[in-house]
């Protein structure tokens, strides 16, 4: 396998995850008598650039389907961190109605409602259909395209350069990294500013978040392998902060390397020596994290089939993409977990990819009362628990699994 960025050869395995149907495919129960196609999910990391990457098998355009089951709406807190953020940046780089904003990966409009509604001129970038419909109905403009260079040529002939291009959980998602890059310096003014967020990849080998793999996530990066690939492609980094989205991410503001101006703050050389300090820039930080992948799936696999001989049942909640890399890598199936529990409609009365576990609504916890609960996004384990704060009244309690297993 060649590396997306650089070229090299890459051959350092992070994980390797067997295989796994793509992990947003979810299935109708028309689909349950036709087979499905699974691929290799495997990450390897390249030794010349430390671009951590999942072996290419699945093309994009199989994974962001007109039918992409992922509205970002339907997470309250990941709500207010978007309205968060529009504050922020509105304030810290003087934002108005004479700016234009874009999105790219703009999802259901989750962001973009909260600029619209401080009367600046926004643009959503989104190529899945129903993602992009959700957005039109809040009155945001979308165009329903993959974003690149060639995109981005396009928006500034007809006037639509960007003051501010924010890029949220989309980096790690895209197969042509060079060139995704490389629009973000087309597409921004001389004095614009794009900023990136994206899972850290030290909180994911420190924490072992093995399951946010999956074929959709093309990288997993780290501000080392970052500032490359935006040195490379017209871009330089000149500030990065910490988040405790998504279990630990990074958001990375840059400018156009040709004509920014902005001073780089000393968050990122603390960022890059952290991680060299780490270890990140050497093959041993890498070597050792398989054994622990394997000790995750083995606590929850021994968790469900204990809980199965004790009569007790567990169900599970949030039908994530990180829940089905975990239960697809482990095995289970719906005599281990019988549903799943999801507040989306896009998914309600479909089936997990791979386990082909039912995806119910939230009445059924109510109905039936289980025993455990199983978070499958274990990243907003906070706002679940408030949310169903009532299972405790018959003696429910909630399980993670990821870093290992805990109950509470």
């Amino acid at each position: 396998m060649k590396c997306r960025h650089c070229g090299a050869e890459v051959t350092l395995c992070l994980a390797d995850l067997a295989t796994s149907p793509p992990s947003n495919a979810y299935l109708t129960h028309a689909q349950l008598n036709s087979p499905e196609t699974w691929y290799p999910l495997r990450v390897l990391v390249c030794e010349r650039c430390w671009l951590a990457q999942t072996e290419d098998y699945a093309h994009f355009e199989q994974l962001f389907s007109r039918d992409y089951a992922y509205f970002s709406s339907f997470s309250t807190s990941w709500l207010e961190h978007a309205q968060r953020y529009v504050t922020s940046m509105v304030e810290r780089f003087g934002l108005n109605g004479t700016s234009h904003v874009v999105e790219i990966a703009a999802n259901d409009g989750y962001l973009l409602q909260y600029v619209k509604a401080r009367g600046i001129p926004c643009l959503g970038i989104e190529p899945t259909a129903s993602t992009a419909r959700a957005a039109r109905d809040k009155g945001i403009e979308v165009l329903e395209e993959f974003f690149g260079a060639q995109l981005a040529n396009k928006l500034v002939s007809g006037g639509r350069a960007a003051d501010l291009i924010a890029a949220n959980n989309v980096l790690a998602h895209v197969p042509d990294i060079n060139d995704f890059v490389s629009g973000f310096a087309r597409l921004l003014k001389p004095t614009g500013v794009a900023t990136f967020e994206f899972p850290s990849l030290f909180q994911l080998v420190r924490h072992c978040q093995f399951d946010t793999i999956y074929h959709e996530h093309f990288s997993y990066l780290s501000l080392s392998a970052v500032q490359r690939i935006f040195t490379a492609n017209g871009l330089s980094v000149f500030d990065v902060e910490e988040l405790d989205t998504h279990g630990g991410s990074l958001r990375v503001f840059a400018q156009r390397r040709d004509v920014g101006s902005r001073p780089v703050t000393q968050a990122v050389g603390a960022m890059l020596q952290m991680e060299v300090d780490a270890g990140m820039t050497t093959s041993a930080y890498y070597a050792g994290f398989q054994p622990r992948v394997l000790a995750v799936k083995d606590g929850v696999l021994n968790f469900l089939l204990q809980q199965r001989a004790a009569g007790n049942t567990v169900v599970g909640y949030g039908a994530a993409a990180k829940g089905n890399t975990l239960l697809n890598f482990a095995g289970v199936r719906s005599d281990l977990l019988p549903w799943v529990v999801d507040r989306n409609p896009a998914k309600r009365g479909n089936y997990l990819p791979g386990s082909r576990i039912p995806v119910v609504d939230e009445a059924r916890l109510t109905a039936e009362k289980p025993r455990y609960i199983l978070i499958l996004p274990w990243n907003l384990t906070r706002e679940i628990t408030a949310q169903l704060h009532y299972a405790r009244a018959w003696g429910a309690q909630f399980v993670t699994a990821v870093p290992e297993l805990k109950i509470q």
